[in-house]
């Protein structure tokens, strides 16, 4: 069983890279993010105040995504191991987690400030079946048409605005990066540079987690 918890700032291709590693080593993809779509999206008793925080451009309050995880986590369908994205979100939530899970490692995806903003800058979300593209790294095949379910509302996240993408990484910088640091401390943190291509940053992922051996799926 492999336990894996993935950071780095919004932006940085934490999403892609999981996925990536799930569909290779059967393991199960807990996203903070996915998991606040899907409650949007099936409009759950969440969907409301979850829209209202989202508005704001600021991070979810911590206590909400630790309840939303902890609950996630419960199910136990993640036989093979599991890909945590999108927490801990601080110091406390890291010591918390590091004392209920035995984890092998925490991947942490370092991209530069500036190239987060620009990724953020040209998101864009299909309205009816949630896929993300980027406009200038992964666009859609047609221009305005979703992949997936052709859809033809491909729109900009209403935080995907340069004031409220800085606040975010501020957000990071003062709430997320301490939890990293606890990780470094216990010698369960490897680093790959994120401003490259994915085929790149993955092989090197399974590389320092000694997984190299295998082969990225095409």
């Amino acid at each position: 069983m492999h336990k894996y918890v993935i950071m780095g700032m919004p932006g940085c291709g934490k999403g892609t890279q999981s996925e990536i590693m799930c569909k290779r080593f059967d393991l199960v993809h807990i996203s903070v993010g996915d998991i606040l779509r899907w409650n949007i999206k099936n409009h759950t008793k969440l969907a409301a105040r979850i829209k209202r925080l989202m508005s704001t451009g600021r991070l979810i309050p911590d206590e909400f995504v630790e309840n939303i995880v902890q609950k996630r986590l419960q199910d136990h369908d993640w036989n093979y191991g599991f890909m945590l994205d999108g927490f801990p979100r601080n110091e406390a939530q890291a010591e918390f987690f590091l004392e209920s899970y035995d984890i092998d490692a925490v991947i942490y995806i370092d991209v530069p400030a500036d190239l987060i903003v620009e990724r953020l800058g040209s998101r864009r979300v299909c309205a009816n079946c949630g896929a993300t593209y980027n406009l200038v790294s992964a666009a859609p095949a047609v221009p305005g048409v979703c992949d997936a379910c052709g859809s033809r509302e491909l729109i900009r996240r209403p935080d995907d605005n340069e004031v409220a993408i800085r606040e975010r990484l501020q957000d990071y910088q003062d709430k997320t990066l301490p939890a990293l640091n606890l990780f470094r401390r216990k010698e369960l943190v490897i680093s790959v540079r994120g401003d490259r291509p994915i085929t790149e940053v993955q092989a090197d992922i399974q590389r320092d987690l000694n997984l190299a051996k295998y082969r990225i799926k095409s």
